[in-house]
């Protein structure tokens, strides 16, 4: 019996083509085929020059893979919800600690105005601030730290809140109010004055 027919590659080819169709690409396509194998010992045309540059750039492609092994991670944003990074804590909600943050916004919204550095002879503001100026700069001003009322929202139970604005994120703002109460809002549903 033939060596070729008791092989499962040349039984599987068999079924699908006929004896001799199955044999000639036993032959050609499995039996005939090249097997390459890296060559286990170092190369004999290298010189002791080119062996070492090759042992070199081993231990250095070694030594980064290391490196950037013991680099830590950053986080991914579900393991910063599950770690509560960006909650403020119960013991941090206090209206109170927040007030220097509103007095820093107010110098910082002065600057951007450009009403820091015009006051007059009493030291009150003499620049002209008009809606055509300000709008733009305020649109794109960042709001932490404002102290800001809803005047006008779809929820009317969020009507009249007033609050310093402990986080401005695209689409809402988490204010603490005078209660000493955490709120969060979503900017697109209301209407809010700038205290």
């Amino acid at each position: 019996m033939d060596s070729s027919r008791e092989h499962p590659a040349h039984e599987i080819l068999a079924r699908a083509h006929s004896p001799d169709t199955a044999a000639s690409i036993f032959k050609e396509r499995i039996k005939q085929r090249p097997l390459l194998l890296r060559p286990s010992s170092p190369d004999p045309t290298d010189d002791a020059r080119t062996k070492r540059r090759k042992t070199r750039e081993a231990k250095e492609s070694a030594a980064r893979r290391d490196r950037k092994s013991r680099k830590p991670k950053p986080l991914s944003a579900k393991k910063k919800r599950s770690l509560c990074i960006y909650d403020i804590p119960k013991e941090q909600r206090k209206y109170q600690i927040y007030l220097p943050l509103h007095d820093m916004w107010c110098e910082y919204v002065r600057e951007i105005l450009g009403m820091s550095t015009q006051t007059d002879i009493d030291g009150k503001f003499k620049a002209h601030v008009s809606p055509t100026t300000a709008g733009p700069m305020l649109a794109s001003a960042d709001f932490h730290g404002a102290m800001i009322e809803v005047v006008r929202s779809r929820c009317v139970s969020r009507v009249g809140l007033k609050g310093i604005v402990l986080k401005d994120t695209k689409y809402t703002f988490e204010l603490i109010t005078e209660q000493n109460e955490l709120k969060s809002m979503k900017e697109n549903v209301l209407n809010v004055m700038i205290c």
